[in-house]
């Protein structure tokens, strides 16, 4: 099992790589922003789709209302805004290169989908990137879960032709992505491999409803996920055979076996992430402590962790 040294490395090497993005500091536990414009279309191809079908709409504030909001759950999800650090209306502003007005209407949709928070009351009001809680992860895992249920239903209806080309894809995938895993490749590749696998019973499969209901909801897997990836690697062999089992019902047409390999998925991946925050611990709560309530919420293994510490 990695320990939580393995996931800080995975994290170092996602911002170096990604540091002609952003850049971030936490200058009285505000988070600014530094943007660069240079990279973000190269380093996310599906933030740069939307970000240039935004740019498409003649509307010059909804142009600057979708790239804050791409900009911004895009270092949510990879990290690099971390949970439970406090974000500045102005300093995202100034950083961006945008008035107030979109930023303070991407973070109130970004607020919605739960990427960010509300804590404190009246003037000591501020906005936090959500924090990391088993409760939430587990929530959003099971969610995706029925919607990728659905989809790989909705698989199976298509003609033999189109529905053996998704399983003979996704095949491919989870070929690929267990080579990569023995070969002890990189985390961030194996996690992109992943996404293909489920991405290729999803995409051109299901329709437009669908299809915006889970593009709002996996990001928030993503981020998960990306937080604690090179944990997650060691249950690889496992998800790799749930795949293969969607694969074969969706190869099959059998709309009942595909619907329950897919929340099968996903509900073990909700165990296998429940387990391993409840080891690792939770992250960016603090922000609900109060000095009246007693120290910070600890998950029971973290409690346990401390306890044989003393007694040693």
């Amino acid at each position: 099992m990695a320990n939580v040294g393995a996931v800080g490395e995975y994290h170092k090497g996602i911002r170096k790589r990604y540091t002609k993005l952003a850049h971030l500091r936490h200058d009285d536990d505000v988070c600014r922003v530094n943007n660069s414009k240079s990279s973000t279309t190269r380093s996310r191809p599906h933030a740069a789709r939307t970000s240039r079908a935004a740019s498409n709409n003649g509307n010059g504030r909804l142009d600057s209302v979708s790239r804050v909001y791409q900009e911004l759950r895009e270092l949510i999800v990879w990290g690099q805004l971390p949970p439970g650090a406090r974000i500045a209306e102005r300093a995202v502003a100034e950083r961006l290169g945008v008035s107030r007005t979109p930023v303070r209407s991407a973070l109130h949709r970004l607020q919605q989908e739960g990427f960010v928070n509300s804590v404190g009351s009246g003037r000591d009001q501020r906005l936090i990137i959500s924090p990391v809680t088993a409760r939430d992860g587990r929530e959003v895992f099971l969610v995706i879960g029925h919607l990728e249920g659905l989809a790989a239903r909705i698989a199976t209806t298509l003609s033999v032709t189109r529905r053996r080309d998704v399983a003979r894809r996704m095949r491919e995938c989870n070929r690929e992505m267990e080579a990569e895993s023995r070969r002890g490749g990189d985390a961030a590749r194996v996690f992109d491999l992943d996404l293909q696998v489920h991405r290729t019973y999803v995409e051109g499969v299901v329709g437009p409803r669908l299809a915006a209901l889970h593009e709002a909801i996996k990001p928030q897997c993503e981020r998960y996920a990306r937080l604690y990836i090179s944990v997650l690697m060691d249950e690889l062999s496992t998800s790799a055979r749930e795949h293969d089992a969607i694969a074969d019902a969706i190869a099959a047409g059998d709309p009942v076996r595909a619907q329950r390999a897919a929340e099968t998925n996903w509900h073990n991946a909700a165990d296998r992430l429940t387990r391993i925050i409840a080891q690792h611990g939770e992250r960016g709560n603090w922000h609900a402590w109060t000095p009246d309530a007693g120290p910070p919420h600890r998950t029971r293994a973290a409690n346990g962790r401390r306890s044989a510490e003393k007694r040693h």
